[in-house]
């Protein structure tokens, strides 16, 4: 297929698409392993949503003045007349509905043909009720915020079994100063829905949208951007210069970049040294060598701190996190921070950031996201995580057997009991 993120190829008969991908959606719940013409996407999406019941409905976690209020205070809303333009003729021709959520999968707006939303409202596509994945598994919406990228979803490709009469397509919409993910426009139907127009179309709406938001917000200078995760030496990139750090920069950039109020000398020889290894007059003059390093334009003094807004990849990280996105946050996350650094504020915040994205890992309880997370420095000898993995995965699972293992062999590497908690729940 030339576009993999369609769900039927050009002349496929729709009925006997849906009879195939019904009968590989029954052999996954069976067996835990995707059989047949299934989608890579879908078939990865399944294996994210295992855990969920398939008959699970959307939960709804916003009504009346919250929903309200929630909404107009999203950047989305003032998106909404551009939506209702473009999408509004869709919306009310008796067939289709028009759908935005947040990034976290709640929807903000469900608009269309009255008939149709009530034929919607059986399964809870309703305005403040969470469509990701996490709740009720495949969904053009839900599918297109996990992979960050638009696509269909086509009847029997849906996890859960109550949404299987509807198709969807998805776009995700991103906010154009900072990156970061917004939410995603939906547009909802019958199976027909599955043509690359209905693609095309909310792609061009998410780039319309992006464009008006980028059209809405003053137009700012260039923001220096440091990137220090998965590095020992971190890297600014300011005015169209890249600015590789030394080690010691590295960490006297990354702690300004925590501090955005500023640190005394004092306090910064304390992060760097320990406490009982001060040394001002070293401090001033490594603060000196990072002024001319910065370009003499982007560090004050007394205290010191950074001048003006300064993104930084690990904030990025705990934003998306602070915005209830793991799987965004584990895709901006190449690896620890400053991982060679051994100066005290550096390690404090490299647990932090560690510890947060594990945290929501772990809550998650996602297959996908327990096994990125095992693949990344930090998760590799994570004997939580691996036996989180373990549980989440479905029997037959081919990943499963793996994660078994290797959750036994950190217990025996760490000397523990034979009765771990995998072992405890008899897998």
């Amino acid at each position: 297929m030339a576009d993999p993120w369609l769900a039927l190829e050009f002349g496929a008969d729709p009925a006997e698409r849906i009879a195939q991908v019904g009968a590989a959606h029954e052999a996954f719940l069976t067996a835990g392993a995707a059989t047949g013409r299934v989608r890579d996407v879908v078939r990865r999406s399944w294996e994210r949503s295992a855990r969920l019941d398939p008959e699970a409905t959307a939960p709804v976690d916003l009504t009346d003045d919250a929903l309200h209020s929630y909404r107009a205070a999203h950047p989305l809303a003032r998106v909404l007349p551009l939506f209702r333009d473009l999408l509004g003729g869709i919306a009310q021709d008796g067939a289709h509905l028009m759908a935005v959520c947040d990034a976290g999968g709640r929807l903000l707006w469900v608009e269309g043909h009255p008939g149709v939303l009530r034929h919607a409202e059986r399964m809870n596509f309703v305005p403040g009720a969470r469509w990701d994945e996490a709740h009720v598994g495949t969904n053009a919406p839900g599918t297109a915020l996990a992979v960050d990228h638009s696509v269909q979803i086509f009847a029997t490709e849906h996890f859960v079994r109550p949404v299987q009469r509807w198709t969807c397509a998805a776009a995700p919409i991103h906010d154009p100063v900072t990156g970061l993910l917004l939410g995603a426009v939906d547009i909802t139907g019958g199976d027909h829905l599955a043509n690359p127009q209905s693609l095309a179309l909310v792609r061009a709406t998410a780039r319309a949208a992006e464009a008006f938001l980028a059209g809405a917000t003053p137009t700012a200078p260039d923001v220096p951007h440091v990137a220090a995760l998965g590095r020992d030496e971190a890297e600014l990139r300011v005015g169209g210069r890249r600015v590789r750090l030394g080690r010691r920069h590295s960490e006297l950039l990354v702690l300004l970049v925590d501090h955005p109020e500023g640190r005394t000398g004092e306090q910064l020889g304390l992060d760097l040294y320990g406490d009982d290894r001060l040394h001002p007059v070293t401090v001033r003059a490594e603060l000196s060598r990072l002024r001319r390093a910065l370009g003499g334009e982007l560090l004050d003094s007394r205290p010191y701190r950074l001048r003006g807004p300064v993104r930084a990849d690990f904030r990025t990280v705990t934003e998306l996190l602070e915005r209830g996105d793991p799987a965004g946050a584990l895709r901006a996350y190449p690896g620890p921070l400053l991982p060679a650094s051994d100066a005290p504020g550096v390690t404090r915040l490299r647990r932090l950031v560690d510890g947060q994205l594990r945290a929501a890992v772990l809550a998650s309880a996602d297959p996908g996201l327990l096994a990125a997370w095992t693949a990344t420095p930090a998760g590799t000898d994570d004997l939580t995580a691996w036996e989180a993995l373990a549980r989440a995965l479905p029997p037959g699972a081919p990943r499963r057997p793996l994660a078994v293992a290797r959750a036994r062999q950190l217990a025996e590497e760490y000397a523990l009991p034979r009765a771990t908690l995998l072992q405890r729940r008899g897998n």
